[in-house]
């Protein structure tokens, strides 16, 4: 009887010795979210004491030090530096008995089997932790081509999962893709907008809904649009050390009424100059009238096409286009103005100039013979 004593009180022992506290983990493997946090349970049932405890978390496909807990506090010097201001005790919940983590900021290499570890008096136990996937980055977009009319406009469609935050997006940008070149559209980067960065093409016609970014929505619209916009853009987005993309197909750009309008003053402008001088040579004898209609040949047709190439600069031409052409039509009747003057004179040169090449050469042929 009292062998059996002996025996069980040994055993108690032993049992206080070696098992003295059971580590527990989670009752699976884990999913989390790319930039999102993740709490990596670690716990006991029985308190320790906090001062006493070490606490080890690794990961063990390379035996990377995540986290260290010793002599009372969070040695987050210790940390590999890939997980230096991401994981973190509860410090307050220590002394209770609570050794997880939480890890901040997720990316697709946190994914693996992480080891807790827990030594008390000579005691120790563990419990293993698995994050079985890291949900990876979707931007979808439009399944279907975009129509429009040039001088509309459009939304290209783009929209990041919403579980990832715009602080946690390193760079969205929206490029055409030409043959040769890509062409940027629009950049947002840094949790900012930077609208300096795009190509001169677009400039001042694109932006992103504001208001939507924070719900992962990076729309383009792109503003006045123009036949050259017809293609596919791309939208590609950064994050987490990953990238993914959706594009958008503009195409089938119908013609504006604008369009159709500077077609009209085309056409008005050269026939207007036609019918004027029409007007001129066979029409009304009084001076005022031919004098008017003479203002009018100068001047309709080149205030025609100024007007065209004003249109013209809204709907397709750029800025440098517009301007040179409108110098040119404004230029055009101060030139004709200038020249008027010298060209009143003109015909009564030439008819003197002929007359005396005339008797110049009468006086020539007559010495001439009169040698012979």
């Amino acid at each position: 009887m009292h062998f059996l004593q002996c025996v069980l009180m040994l055993n108690f022992i032993i049992s206080d010795d070696t098992l003295g506290f059971i580590v527990r983990g989670p009752s699976g493997p884990l999913v989390v979210r790319l930039g999102g946090s993740v709490i990596l349970p670690c716990y006991v049932e029985t308190p320790l004491v906090a001062e006493q405890v070490k606490v080890v978390w690794k990961r063990t496909d390379s035996e990377t030090l995540v986290h260290l807990y010793q002599d009372g506090e969070s040695r987050a010097e210790a940390q590999q530096q890939d997980y230096h201001d991401r994981a973190h005790f509860f410090t307050d919940q220590i002394q209770h008995g609570n050794f997880s983590l939480r890890l901040d900021n997720l990316r697709a290499e946190d994914k693996g089997v992480y080891r807790c570890k827990v030594y008390s008096q000579k005691v120790a136990d563990k419990t293993l932790v698995e994050i079985k996937d890291v949900e990876r980055l979707l931007v979808s977009g439009s399944s279907r081509s975009i129509s429009a009319s040039v001088g509309e406009d459009v939304t290209l469609n783009c929209s990041v999962d919403s579980h990832i935050t715009p602080e946690h997006i390193e760079e969205v940008s929206w490029k055409k893709t030409d043959e040769d070149e890509d062409i940027l559209v629009l950049l947002f980067q840094n949790n900012q907008t930077l609208s300096d960065s795009s190509d001169e093409r677009y400039r001042d016609r694109v932006e992103f809904f504001t208001d939507e970014i924070p719900k992962g929505n990076f729309s383009l619209r792109l503003k006045s649009v123009r036949t050259e916009d017809k293609g596919v853009y791309m939208c590609q987005v950064f994050a987490g050390g990953l990238s993914a993309n959706a594009t958008a197909d503009l195409e089938q750009l119908g013609f504006s009424w604008l369009h159709i309008t500077v077609l009209i003053l085309c056409i008005i402008a050269p026939v207007s100059a036609l019918l004027l001088c029409w007007l001129v040579y066979s029409g009304s004898e009084n001076q005022e009238t031919r004098l008017c209609l003479q203002v009018c040949l100068f001047l309709c047709p080149f205030i025609t096409m100024l007007l065209t190439s004003i249109i013209w600069h809204f709907i397709e031409g750029s800025l440098y286009e517009t301007i040179s052409c409108c110098m040119l039509y404004i230029l055009g009747p101060l030139r004709l103005f200038w020249v008027t003057p010298l060209a009143t004179d003109l015909p009564a040169k030439i008819l003197k100039y002929v007359m005396t090449a005339h008797a110049d050469h009468a006086a020539f042929m007559a010495v001439v013979y009169s040698g012979k």
